[in-house]
């Protein structure tokens, strides 16, 4: 689960509106411990409905003559054949591991009257490839496909029907009769292994994690400017060279590795032979994994490993995020490299698609190459936009003797005609995709920032790290239609569907990639699977909790985000008065003002609290008896109304990116995050009291400036500094205008960890002013933040 979520907001005059290897992360943890089967005599619970799943089944009808279903220890499990016995083999593992149901499949020469039977029926109509039926009643349960695949998705709707009732109450089935298949048949998820990279063994946790949402593509971006991550065996230097990187900043270059006497290197890669395990892993889970070697662009650690693929410079591999000008040239040896990488892909990928990238191809070193120049011009093609389309027509055709398709984000329909057979992912909102499918092209919905998970999932102060100046909210992701409406019927058919692309360019550990993708997976989840006319947030969040409660059984981490409880706190003369909510408006609130944990029966929040100094206030959402996130802690007192830290100040501009970005020390351990706007960092503080103020503290920390923003770079704003390491100015009333308060960084300089700085209020401070916090300094190589202010 999440941290505990907070984001206090201050009402009336009082109150301001807060609106691989030796360094890779830890292996994920190890699934729990078996739940205990319900007690003898448990409490039994109504019969759960055929449609209490994720995702919502397309089509349910309920047998009202028929008994309901209870399955036990004691209830047959059938199942004939090979690919039926390995469907039951699967949904055995997860009762066992839920429910704590030991069941063991066999095959009988006649099915037994009760229990489950799972069959592979080739004679099944109207399910296509990937669907099923599943009928229940009068103690028995049959779930039928045409496709082992079908069967297997079967099987994980029978096992969330079963592990729906609460932990401890006998559950039982309703009767009736499930007939499901899929809407869209890309339904995936973008994995950024190359800016950090993850243990097999998460991959593994992930792929299981994507098949129970009934997920069937897996895009592992394994090559960028910051890690080639994939064994080419004709080009060693690629992984021995272009795996491996030194972190931005002077706490990693002063972390010295004895046995080279160089900095140590951050990073790691996947061996052909892992790779071979875990798409043959996914396979058998029905998930199909996708490889992306992004070309040209995006090729840095390629080109700091072969200095010959790009246009003179030798690079090394980048620390820096942002859009990178390192491009591959457009010589003939270049393009036998490309065949030699892809000859080895597709040896180690038998998905029918290969992903060749094509995104943010800044052009200035091919313009600037005297031999990108003249081969563009033999070529006779106008600019370097035409040269990428050249570009992408070559790939398509090696592709194409490679017996592969070509996919690529939406930047591949610029600069000429693109190959009939590709493929287009668009990225950049709808436009590529309505474009593509217009003519004619199969497209796949995954637009920024609709469905980009790295973006954060609230406004809470201590979400972790990720993009802060979009957020996609569980509701938001929820509320994506992949088809765009500009689409009549015919070009509609070229949408394969939808996917969620997670980043990780500040998405470091693992722990971390799982409070990005859950729950919001779910969601995704159920706008590829089931049919638009019954898809409804409400219902969603009504079948959310027990898949919660799954999340915690197989020992996956997710964020509370969207049931955190948030408070607004205001001044009530001796008292304060506390408002409490949550994002999505769903479960009880439960509470208490002794410090104690909230349990489902402390008292419900029904109208905002009045609560003297001194008291600690705990509260939670609840679904029932579950706890839906992390308790909120408050400690009321004026610390409340005197204190903000970076998250719960307001970026001084609207137009900015904001990034939550973590520090860079230390080296090992837990390090802080602090919000900043990297264009202006500049925080504001509406209507601060300063009444009986008489000093500010201000905890401000350094970080390395390890942006690349090609021609955007002039839109950085820096203000002038008196002193060599700069200072930090507090305005009032307004972020323009001569400084109120100067405080010099010089105590801060040389200190990797936070710094307090002081000053003494002026006189003239009485009152509630708006207070603004921006640092001049004498260049972009170091990013001050603020941390904290304290009144």
């Amino acid at each position: 689960m999440s941290r505990v979520l907070t984001n206090l907001v201050l009402a009336a005059a009082l109150a301001a509106t807060l609106g691989a290897c030796s360094r890779e992360p830890a292996p994920a943890a190890p699934p729990q411990a078996a739940a205990p089967a319900p007690p003898a005599g448990a409490t039994a619970s109504a019969p759960v409905a055929l449609d209490a799943i994720v995702p919502l089944p397309a089509q349910v009808e309920a047998a009202p003559g028929k008994a309901p279903v209870s399955v036990d220890a004691s209830s047959p499990l059938q199942a004939c054949g090979g690919a039926a016995e390995n469907v039951a083999r699967h949904f055995a593992g997860l009762l066992q591991r839920t429910r704590g149901l030991a069941l063991r499949a066999q095959c009988q020469a006649a099915a037994p009257a009760n229990g489950i039977e799972f069959r592979l029926d080739a004679q099944l109509a109207d399910t296509g490839a990937e669907g099923y039926r599943l009928e229940a009643g009068d103690g028995r349960v049959l779930v039928r496909a045409r496709s082992e695949a079908g069967l297997f998705y079967g099987a994980v709707s029978l096992w969330q029907l079963l592990s729906a009732a609460p932990p401890g109450a006998a559950g039982a089935i309703a009767a009736g009769r499930i007939d499901d298949a899929p809407r869209y048949s890309w339904r995936g998820l973008m994995l950024d292994s190359a800016r950090h990279y993850q243990s097999p063994e998460f991959i593994r946790k992930l792929i299981d994690a994507m098949a129970l949402h009934k997920l069937n593509t897996l895009h592992w971006h394994l090559t960028d400017d910051q890690g080639w991550r994939i064994e080419i065996k004709k080009w060693p230097l690629l992984t021995e060279v272009g795996a491996w990187r030194v972190p931005a900043g002077p706490v990693a270059a002063a972390d010295i590795d004895p046995a080279t006497g160089q900095p140590r290197r951050y990073g790691g890669y996947y061996t052909q032979e892992q790779i071979r395990e875990l798409v043959q892993y996914a396979a058998a889970r029905h998930v199909t994994i996708v490889p992306e070697i992004d070309m040209p662009g995006h090729m840095q650690a390629a080109i700091a490993a072969y200095p010959q693929l790009g246009t003179g410079e030798k690079p090394p591999v980048s620390a820096e995020w942002g859009v990178h000008t390192y491009l591959l040239n457009v010589e003939e040896s270049t393009f036998q490299f490309i065949d030699d990488v892809l000859d080895e892909v597709v040896a180690l990928f038998p998905a029918p698609y290969i992903h060749i990238g094509g995104d943010e191809a800044a052009k200035d070193r091919w313009i600037a190459s005297p031999q990108v120049q003249a081969r563009r011009k033999a070529l006779g093609l106008k600019d370097e936009v035409a040269l990428q389309a050249w570009f992408v027509a070559r790939l398509e055709k090696s592709l194409e003797r490679h017996g592969r398709k070509l996919i690529g984000w939406d930047e591949i329909l610029e600069g000429g005609e693109l190959p009939a057979s590709a493929t287009v992912m668009s990225w950049r909102g709808t436009k590529g995709a309505i474009e593509a499918a217009r003519a004619g092209h199969d497209v796949v919905l995954s637009p920024s920032p609709d469905l980009y998970i790295n973006n954060l999932q609230s406004d809470a102060a201590d979400e972790p790290p990720g993009r802060y100046d979009m957020v996609v909210t569980l509701e938001k992701l929820y509320g994506f239609e992949p088809t765009p409406a500009e689409l009549d019927a015919q070009q509609a058919r070229h949408v394969l569907g939808a996917q969620v692309n997670l980043w990780t360019e500040h998405i470091r550990t693992a722990e971390r990639i799982e409070h990005a993708v859950f729950p919001r997976l779910a969601a995704l989840a159920e706008i590829d699977w089931s049919p638009r006319e019954r898809r409804d947030w409400n219902n969603f969040l009504q079948r959310l909790p027990a898949l919660l409660e799954r999340y915690r059984q197989l020992g996956i981490g997710y964020a509370g985000s969207a049931f955190a409880v948030r408070a607004t706190v205001a001044a009530a003369g001796d008292a304060m008065t506390v408002t409490l909510a949550n994002q999505a408006h769903f479960g009880d609130i439960r509470y208490t003002d002794d410090g104690s944990e909230p349990q489902p029966t402390s008292p419900q929040y029904t109208a905002p609290l009045s609560l003297p100094r001194g008291k600690v206030l705990q509260a939670a959402a609840f679904a029932g008896t579950q706890r839906l996130s992390a308790p909120l802690r408050l400690e009321i007192g004026d610390a409340l109304l005197r204190t903000r830290n970076s998250g719960e100040l307001r970026p001084c501009r609207e137009n900015g990116m904001v990034l939550r970005l973590e520090d860079d020390a230390p080296l090992a351990g837990e390090r802080k995050s602090y919000s900043v706007d990297i264009f202006d960092a500049c925080w504001l503080w509406p209507k601060a009291d300063l009444a009986q103020a008489r000093a500010i503290e201000i905890d401000v920390a350094n970080l390395p400036y390890n942006f690349q923003l090609w021609h955007d770079i002039k839109n950085v704003k820096l203000r002038p500094a008196a002193t060599a390491e700069g200072e930090l100015e507090i305005r009032r009333d307004g972020c323009d205008g001569k400084p109120w308060i100067t405080l010099p960084l010089k105590p801060a300089a040389g200190n990797h960890a936070v710094t307090t700085l002081r000053a003494e209020l002026p006189k003239d401070s009485a009152g509630a002013h708006d207070l603004c916090f921006v640092f001049a300094r004498p260049d972009t190589q170091t990013l001050w933040v603020v941390d904290e202010v304290r009144i």
